[in-house]
């Protein structure tokens, strides 16, 4: 199993690349059961993820073909031999929950098995199956799988849903595209993957009206055609990657950032002591004096701060000087990484959904271990900063969301290896 090894070795300087969105990709991939022509995505990330759904729907038979080095994927569904998505392939991964509208809605029927993915707490499917059942489809969970059926066609519905889920919201909007008359989604997901799940839809041929907004419209068209649609940034990629030279001193520039998507974020960072200008290529990141200031955060859907930045942002926190105050809102038992960045020296107190953080000047290298995707990272922004080597164990969760990792770093100056 692999590990990464890091030095700390100050400061960094240079250009990242941002890739496309992983979110946004896992949930453009399924979009190709809607339609038997050809969808073709470019500016894909080349991820663990996006193996595994290719994995998924190449069970299904649909066609996946990674072109240019896998950044653009040529999808066609035209011979869909399958409706049911093992427990084997969807275990791994909780996006893959995101067939099951598209199934349903073209086929009538689908059996999808109830997914897997990191251990951030329980993160139930009960909203995408709720949205589903005002449309008319008939469920039945049994055996570890959703058993749905809509024999007569998914109905446009209203449904308001009781929290922001950015997966339901996903799976009723592809379904709704090709159920019977208006559906209208009510205190929807507004996240950028959001929108641009819509804008992709819209090129198939889709009639949505609403997308960044919490109220989504939905007129059904009897069939979608095929498109080429490019894949968002990863927003999420991008703000790890600010946290870089904000974490240990430097200058980075971040190719292909945009402020809109992480307008709640930069304003943190702006409160923290860094930075965010941007440049004709993107945005440039500098921490303005030598340590940040600590600041208080409180994670909470688009476009508030991205629960996925919260475990790299407590890593910067750990330096600051000062006492920060994390509270996650989002998901449960998503502070595994606290214990593992205390062995690095952090002071980090966790109760309940709130974690405080003491900043230390100076962390120090230590053996850890990654107990999810954005966990992994945030351990190796700690590293950066800290004095010595630090082993971070278990980054198959980090293959799973970020590509190229040590290639990226280490291009500004970061001593980055990965231990085979």
């Amino acid at each position: 199993m692999d590990s990464i090894l890091v030095r700390g070795n100050g400061p960094l300087k240079g250009q990242i690349p941002i890739a496309g969105a992983k979110n946004a990709c896992l949930t453009l991939m399924p979009a190709t059961l809607l339609t038997d022509e050809p969808l073709t995505l470019t500016n894909a990330p080349r991820l663990s993820d996006i193996r595994t759904m290719t994995q998924l729907l190449g069970s299904l038979g649909a066609e996946v073909a990674p072109l240019q080095g896998g950044q653009v994927l040529a999808l066609s569904s035209h011979d869909i031999t399958s409706q049911r998505a093992d427990y084997d392939i969807v275990r791994k991964m909780r996006a893959s929950i995101l067939v099951l509208g598209p199934l349903l809605a073209r086929f009538g029927h689908a059996e999808v098995s109830l997914p897997g993915g990191c251990a951030i707490g329980a993160r139930p499917v009960d909203l995408h199956l709720k949205a589903l059942e005002a449309m008319g489809a008939e469920l039945d969970l049994r055996d570890g799988y959703v058993h749905a059926k809509a024999p007569g066609g998914l109905k446009g519905a209203v449904f308001d849903f009781p929290i922001v889920s950015v997966g339901a919201t996903e799976n009723a909007l592809m379904a709704a595209t090709l159920a019977k008359g208006t559906t209208v989604l009510k205190n929807a997901a507004r996240e950028p993957e959001i929108v641009d799940l819509a804008r992709c839809l819209r090129r198939m041929g889709a009639q949505i009206e609403g997308e960044g907004t919490s109220t989504l419209t939905i007129q059904g068209v009897e069939r979608l055609g095929g498109a080429t649609h490019a894949v968002v940034t990863d927003r999420i990629e991008l703000g790890t990657y600010m946290l870089a030279p904000a974490i240990c001193g430097g200058e980075v520039e971040l190719l292909g950032g945009r402020i809109d998507l992480l307008a709640s974020f930069c304003e943190t960072l702006d409160k923290a002591g860094v930075s965010v200008t941007e440049t004709p290529a993107g945005l440039m990141v500098a921490r303005r004096e030598d340590r940040v200031r600590a600041v208080d955060v409180v994670t909470a859907p688009f476009p508030g701060f991205p629960t996925d930045l919260q475990a790299q942002m407590m890593a910067l926190l750990a330096t600051a000087d000062g006492t920060s105050i994390l509270e996650e809102r989002i998901f449960e038992n998503r502070f595994m990484h606290a214990p593992e960045l205390t062995r690095m020296g952090a002071r980090i107190e966790v109760h309940g959904g709130h974690a405080t953080v003491h900043g230390v000047e100076k962390l120090r290298g230590a053996p850890v271990m990654a107990t999810d995707l954005r966990a992994s990272v945030s351990l190796i922004l700690a590293a950066l900063a800290a004095e010595g080597e630090t082993v971070v164990s278990r980054v198959y969760h980090l293959d799973r969301g970020y590509e190229r990792v040590e290639e990226k770093l280490s291009a500004c100056g970061a001593l980055i290896e990965r231990i085979h």
